[in-house]
């Protein structure tokens, strides 16, 4: 039986994992990665699918309600003009001057604080700016004692910082030019090197057809949601599809981001799964928000996520997008803080209107039960593939102890995915590789799994090894063939990688036990 330590990982050490055991590498790792881009390798794509796949039959297949879509992502550069990106995607950055790093300008906080030294000499204020964290209160307190080592050199002796009384905690888009003059950047040796917020584009730009002037310039899509708007009228058309009703996509998405960090949860290539569901102009929009909010939850618990790691973050007023009524992220703790994972928005009718109006193609559809035209609002739910990969990640990765073959506890890293999304749902040993029996009953066994799930072959190495070897990948069930299989016909032995704990069934029981514990 495990016993149960788990832990919550580091950043540094899924990252270790994930190249070590083939989940996720460095794109272009042979010439030295390429910073916001990656490669999901022979574990991880298949983490990924599972992901997509779970989701697509949960919230397409049995959902009477929601067709799917797959638009490309190079469309009309006209889409992208309606819906606001070309004169207005952009991210308030920050540069500086002295360390030439670039920053997302409502990531940035600061806070002033005095400084004064044990000696002779004035206390000197300024303010101390930090990339925003989980405890903003300690990575400015572990800031400034950086900064006040700084000016103990200046000065020639020690200096202490404290918070200056009365400050509060400031976002850095609402600093004034002063406040910039005596700021210290979070890299910075020197007061006043940050520039004041200025707008950057996060498209990325291309050319198609033969020429390279600016008749030619299109974009690589930043969401995936204007490829379903687009749609909308063609999906009504043929679909036969009656509001309330969604469309569904996966695709890839590219955002040039200025500081691509933390690993899968902010790149600059990236996958979303996104609903627009539309409803009627005068339907209870709170009401379905909630219930969308409550759907996504639930999905999440069923992939693995544990429900208490996952909060809801909601909108003020004063901070929603012009288009929204209303949106609530639902967060999760990854190993870096509290993050957004899942956005469900209501977007109102802004972007159906604003491609009739680009397009001059109506966008009304025609209520039958209520005899009248009207442009649908939306519901969205926009959640990232690559950051729901990371958060389950999180949740799996625990350090337990276990028996050895003697009987000894032992430490073993296991990744305990849900069984929907592990990359290998059973591993089939036979018991010795010398058996030439043996190996072919337990090839027979494999290749019958093999038609239903995804399973790993495995002879090499004592039974112990090869149980943590799929331990460590998350392979919830280890099923071994012995001699009594063959001599006996009394079944094989199936392992619990969770508990541990093995049973003993027939092949036909078998197929029945892992069915129920994959499929539900």
């Amino acid at each position: 039986m495990a016993s149960d330590n788990a832990s919550t990982p580091t950043m540094d050490t899924l990252i270790a994992l994930c190249k070590r055991r083939g989940f996720v590498f460095p794109s272009s790792d042979i010439y030295g990665g390429y910073n916001g881009f990656f490669d999901f390798g022979p574990l991880g794509v298949e983490v990924k699918n599972n992901i997509k796949n779970a989701w697509w039959s949960d919230f397409v297949h049995r959902r009477d309600d929601i067709v799917g879509l797959d638009s490309s992502i190079i469309m009309h550069p006209k889409i992208w003009v309606a819906s606001g990106h070309v004169g207005g995607f952009s991210d308030p950055m920050v540069d500086c001057k002295e360390t030439k790093l670039r920053y997302r300008a409502d990531q940035l906080f600061f806070q002033s604080f005095t400084f004064t030294p044990d000696g002779e000499g004035e206390a000197m204020t300024y303010n101390v700016v930090v990339v925003e964290a989980d405890d903003m209160d300690t990575a400015l307190a572990e800031r400034a004692a950086k900064v006040a080592k700084l000016l103990g050199k200046q000065a020639g002796g020690k200096v202490r910082g404290e918070p200056t009384e009365g400050a509060a905690i400031i976002e850095f888009t609402e600093s004034t030019e002063e406040q910039r003059t005596a700021a210290y950047g979070p890299e910075a040796t020197e007061a006043g090197t940050l520039t004041e917020p200025r707008d950057f584009n996060l498209m990325f730009e291309t050319k198609v057809g033969p020429l390279a002037d600016k008749s030619a310039t299109a974009y690589l899509r930043p969401e995936t949601a204007q490829g379903i708007f687009s749609n909308y009228r063609n999906v009504v058309d043929t679909g036969r599809v009656k509001v309330p009703f969604g469309i569904a996509q996966v695709g890839k998405a590219f955002r040039n981001e200025i500081t691509p960090r933390n690993f899968l949860f902010r790149s600059r290539e990236f996958e979303q799964m996104e609903i627009e569901y539309f409803i009627q102009p005068d339907a209870d929009w709170q009401t379905l928000h909630r219930e969308w909010i409550d759907k996504c939850i639930d999905w999440l618990v069923s992939i693995g996520l544990p429900r208490e790691g996952i909060g809801e973050d909601v909108h003020p007023a004063h901070k929603l997008s012009h288009y929204s009524k209303g949106t609530t992220d639902l967060t999760f703790r990854f190993p870096h803080g509290v993050q957004e994972l899942w956005g469900i928005a209501c977007r109102g009718n802004f972007d159906l209107t604003q491609h009739q109006e680009h397009s001059g193609k109506s966008m009304e559809y025609f209520d039958e039960q209520q005899k009248q035209k009207y442009i649908p609002h939306v519901i969205e739910p926009s959640l990232g593939v690559d950051r729901t990969f990371l958060a389950v990640l999180s949740a799996a990765y625990c350090e337990d102890e276990i028996p050895n073959d003697k009987g000894t506890p032992e430490k073993r890293s296991v990744m305990k995915f849900h069984p929907r999304i592990a990359p290998y749902k059973a591993a089939v040993f036979p018991l010795v590789k010398n058996k030439p029996e043996l190996v072919e009953r337990a090839r027979k066994l494999y290749e019958r799994l093999q038609k239903r799930w995804t399973v790993f072959w495995d002879v090499s190495g004592a039974i112990g090894r090869r149980y943590r070897r799929q331990d460590e990948i998350g392979t919830p069930f280890c099923i071994t063939v012995d001699f009594d299989t063959i001599e006996k016909d009394a079944g094989v032995t199936i392992r619990d990688r969770d508990t541990t704990e093995q049973i003993r069934l027939s092949e036909d029981e078998l197929f029945n036990y892992l069915s129920e514990k994959i499929d539900g």
